[in-house]
C-alpha cells in the first residue's frame, strides 16, 4: 500500500507504466467495486482505492472532498481543524490532562477511576464544543469528509454526541497512530487525510 498526494496521481501512473508497461484502466462504478484498477502487461495490478467510505456511499469515491474537518484527541490533549483543500482555514489545539496510570499514594481504585472517568467526559466536551464550532454551521455541516485520530475511545465518544451528528454521516478516513495533538500533528494528519490511496500487487516471480 502506497499514499501519494493526489495531485500526483497521474505521474505515478507514469511512473507504474514506465516499470510495467502501459497498464489497461477499468473504471468500475458497480458495488463493491475498487473504482479503479490499473492492470499491467507483466501482471502487476495497481488498485486506486476510493477515498473513503461514507453512511450513504458505503464504497466510497475516488474523489477527494474538497472540505475536510479534522478532529483528533488523545488523554494528552485534542486538535480540531477546517481545511479548504491542503490548507487549514480554521482550526484550535488545546490540552486536557487525563491520567492513564493508578495515583500513587492513598486514593482508592474507585476513586481513581471516577477521577479519571471525570476528567477524559471534561476532554470530550471541550473537543464536542470546538468541533460543533467550527465544522457545523447553522445548515449542517461545513465540510464534505471527516479525518479523525487519536485514541479510539475518546474518539468514538465524542462521535457519539448527538450535536455532532452531521459529521458522522460523512465519508471519513480515521488514524489511531498519532502522538499527543498538537499543530505539527494536525497539519501532517490533514496530508494523509488527503492521500490518494494505492494497493499494489507485484507480478509474480518467474
Amino acid at each position: 500500500m502506497v499514499e501519494i498526494d493526489p495531485a500526483r496521481l497521474e505521474r505515478w501512473i507514469d511512473g507504474f507504466s514506465q516499470r510495467h508497461g502501459v497498464p489497461e484502466r477499468s473504471l468500475r462504478d458497480d458495488p463493491g467495486a475498487v473504482p479503479l484498477v490499473l492492470s499491467a502487461p507483466d501482471g502487476a495490478v495497481a488498485e486506486v482505492l476510493a477515498w473513503a467510505p461514507g453512511a450513504d456511499d458505503p464504497f466510497g469515491s475516488v474523489e477527494l472532498p474538497e472540505r475536510l474537518g479534522l478532529v483528533l484527541v488523545r488523554r494528552g490533549g485534542y486538535a480540531v481543524g477546517l481545511a479548504e483543500g491542503e490548507q487549514l482555514t480554521d482550526h484550535h489545539c488545546g490540552t486536557r490532562y487525563v491520567q492513564s496510570r493508578t495515583a500513587a499514594g492513598g486514593w482508592s481504585q474507585q476513586r481513581f477511576a471516577r477521577r479519571r472517568g471525570n476528567q477524559a467526559d471534561a476532554l470530550v466536551g471541550r473537543v464536542v464544543e470546538q468541533a460543533a464550532g467550527r465544522l457545523l454551521g447553522p445548515k449542517g455541516a461545513l465540510v464534505d469528509g471527516l479525518v479523525v485520530g487519536g485514541d479510539k475511545a475518546l474518539v468514538r465518544q465524542v462521535l457519539q454526541e448527538s450535536v455532532l451528528t452531521p459529521l458522522t454521516v460523512l465519508a471519513r478516513r480515521e488514524f489511531y497512530d498519532l502522538p499527543d495533538p498538537r499543530l505539527k500533528v494536525l497539519q501532517e494528519t490533514l496530508r494523509r487525510g488527503r492521500a490518494t490511496r494505492i494497493r499494489i500487487v507485484e507480478p509474480a516471480s518467474p
